[in-house]
């Protein structure tokens, strides 16, 4: 039997430092609500139309990226494991987990670490500062340069994926982006007041991403990094292309640019995805941060922008600005209109100059993921990674040709970007924001697609929202999702789609703002029921595709199991995991869903949770591995003979230091901490998560 037994003292705080909080998203959830909007609630709206029936449809919205500081001292109470392939339930029968669930559940634990399930292994793949292009150093953290930083493994890696090789069947090729740096632990006695320029153009340089060749280790799943033709660094001064409405247009040309459709970098790159066609798609988040002066802005819709999004009116927390204009917003206002945008690169090319796509919206992008249809129409799903922000949809006009890149490279330009409006469908006076349910026994709805604009084959956009052109739309897109009342949402992060029944899954982190006395921009409704929102939610969605409607239904309330407020799918809570702050999706063969925390509010390590989400185990959530202390586990992979996660700020404690580290992963000994690539096979080379008959 599992319990979920709480590590804190205090169940809803963060375990997330506040030098993490300022680093990656600069302290937004310390701040204003960046959404200023009051957005009536929905289901009066259509009620006065007499077009719905009343009860809570509502608006997405999201203001700040972080949670909360520092966590309270730990007690030593932790959860026991248990047997993942047969445990007991309270009346004394035996019950088994799916397949892709049958392992040793790992317990709520603080250790310096990466623990994995009594049967499985488990090594580094990679980690901060390791070469990645033949001839560049090995990693030293007293004796960094800007040259070296272009050529090793960049910071605070998050979103993985992984390749067959075009050419050696016993390589493949992993890709990752390298979300932000935190300059007060990667360099020695580092002076956040007074940084240097070289310090400053090696934080620049570890950002973006990383291309890298891997061998197949035996028969294993374990990989092996290898220098090899198609490894790349992608850094904040590689070229981008803006492509798509707005591109050339007066929002986005600088004084270096005038073409307005050359852009040196990309930043804060979060969750993303793998399209059909070969490439990479990445989500640019938390870039306001990077941006200082704020206040020098003069043009009203780019000024509203950079109030949206919360960028500095004084100096930037890195201070960048003092070595390169682009960041100083009272000297390149337009600058700022060059983030936020979905990313594409081509891997297996070193040679091409990857693409912004601004067809799909500028907002904090979470994911990029894709489905088709049977037509052979794509359908992107991405979420604006704050509190009370929106979630999104991208169909394309064109149809994917197989074997086509260069044709497929360009489906994510023409076609039409919608908003999520949702209602749910039980009374309003049953959410009352303790979590029980309604009577109706469950937190669904229904919802709607709002068009924001249609983008035709030469790039040119219609706009459907009024007061806004079609490159406004393309650029100031959360201020068009606020004219059309789309739905404010608990921090929209990853969106997967299943691979087994095309359902939607999106990760919804926290909000601790909902329904909450200050600083709330709505209270509990149906769709985020839960007051003071801690520790998350995951909702499903069954959506028309391609078309304008869906259902949704939240399948997971997290949280400690023991609590009422909590919900498992319906599954007995007696036998799942504690699991908060849920940020990236994965799925597996099984069509188990796969979810990675961000922030874990229960006082135990993040860690890596598979829940089943079809059949009678519905709502069984288990957890697989968890991750070093006050780190952050990133964009996992599951195939079927490995799991990988991407480890994020290890020891990323506010006293912590270069000179006095708060954890020494993965090197151990006196070492400082690196961000890094964990990998986890089964000792006996069988099948991640199923047991042997």
């Amino acid at each position: 039997m599992l319990k979920g037994l709480n590590l804190l003292s205090s169940k809803f705080t963060s375990s997330r430092s506040s030098l993490t909080c300022t680093y990656k998203c600069g302290n937004a959830c310390f701040g204003k609500c960046e959404n200023p909007t009051d957005n009536p609630y929905f289901g009066d709206l259509i009620s006065r139309r007499s077009a719905l029936k009343a009860g809570g449809l509502t608006v997405l919205t999201v203001g700040g990226g972080a949670a909360l500081a520092a966590c309270s001292p730990a007690n030593e109470t932790a959860a026991s494991g248990a047997s993942a392939t047969a445990t007991t339930d309270s009346t004394g029968a035996d019950h088994q987990s799916a397949k892709g669930l049958q392992f040793d559940v790992v317990a709520p634990n603080e250790d310096d670490k990466v623990t994995v399930p009594t049967g499985y292994e488990q090594s580094v793949l990679i980690a901060w500062g390791d070469p990645v292009i033949e001839g560049a150093p090995e990693f030293d953290i007293n004796n960094q340069t800007l040259a070296a930083a272009e050529q090793q493994f960049g910071f605070n890696n998050d979103f993985a994926g992984l390749f067959e090789h075009p050419s050696d069947p016993n390589r493949m090729v992993y890709v990752c982006s390298h979300e932000y740096t935190t300059e007060p632990q990667m360099f020695p006695n580092y002076d956040p007041e007074n940084p240097t320029e070289e310090q400053a153009r090696i934080g620049i340089a570890n950002h973006g991403h990383t291309i890298l060749e891997v061998s197949k280790v035996g028969e294993t799943g374990e990989l092996k990094r290898e220098f090899g033709p198609l490894n790349r660094r992608i850094t904040g001064t590689t070229e981008f292309r803006l492509v798509g409405p707005g591109a050339g247009s007066d929002y986005v040309k600088t004084s270096t640019d005038s073409t307005g459709t050359k852009v040196l970098g990309t930043f804060n790159n979060c969750a993303g995805g793998l399209t059909p066609w070969g490439t990479m798609l990445s989500g640019e988040e938390n870039f306001d941060i990077y941006f200082a002066n704020a206040d020098g802005v003069s043009d009203e819709r780019t000024r509203t922008s950079v109030d949206r999004f919360g960028a500095s009116e004084g100096e930037s927390d890195r201070k960048w600005e003092r070595f390169d204009p682009r960041f100083d917003l009272a000297k390149e206002p337009n600058e700022f209109n060059r983030f936020g945008y979905l990313v594409e690169i081509d891997p297996f090319d070193p040679t091409s100059t990857p693409v912004k796509h601004m067809a799909n919206g500028r907002f904090k992008h979470e994911a990029g993921n894709i489905h088709i249809t049977d037509d052979g129409t794509i359908v992107c799903y991405s979420g604006d990674d704050a509190r009370f922000e929106y979630l999104y949809k991208f169909v394309s006009a064109k149809k994917m040709k197989e074997g086509d890149k260069a044709h497929n490279m360009t489906i994510l330009d023409e076609g039409t970007l919608y908003v999520a409006i949702m209602e749910g469908n039980s009374p309003q006076s049953e959410i009352d924001g303790s979590g029980e349910l309604p009577s109706d026994g469950a937190f669904d709805g229904e919802g709607r697609w709002a068009k924001l604009m249609t983008v035709d084959a030469n790039g040119q956009a219609e706009s459907h929202v009024d007061g806004f052109s079609g490159e406004e739309v393309a650029i100031f897109t959360r201020e068009a999702a606020d004219a059309v009342g789309a739905t404010k949402m608990d921090r929209p992060e990853d969106v997967e789609i299943s691979p087994t029944t095309g359902k939607v899954y999106m990760a919804l982190t926290n909000n601790k703002y909902r329904g909450a006395a200050e600083k709330s921009k709505e209270d509990v409704r149906e769709y985020a029921p839960i007051k003071e929102n801690k520790n998350g939610l995951v909702m499903e969605i069954d959506d028309d595709h391609a078309g304008e409607k869906f259902t949704w239904d939240l399948v997971l309330v997290c949280g400690d199991p023991d609590e009422a407020y909590t919900y498992f799918g319906g599954f007995d809570k007696a036998k799942v995991s504690p699991i908060s702050c849920p940020d990236n999706l994965a799925f597996d063969e099984f069509g188990n869903l796969w979810i990675s925390t961000d922030g874990n509010a229960l006082g135990s390590n993040d860690g890596l949770y598979a829940m089943t989400v079809e059949g009678n185990n519905r709502g069984e959530v288990k957890c697989f591995l968890t991750v070093p202390f006050a780190a952050e586990t990133c964009g996992p992979i599951v195939e079927k003979n490995r799991v990988i996660v991407n480890v994020q700020h290890p020891g990323e404690t506010d006293d912590a230091t270069v000179e006095k580290p708060a954890s020494h992963w993965p090197d151990g000994g006196s070492s400082a901490p690196r961000p890094a690539v964990a990998q986890v096979w089964k000792a006996d080379g069988g099948q991640i998560g199923v047991a042997k008959a």
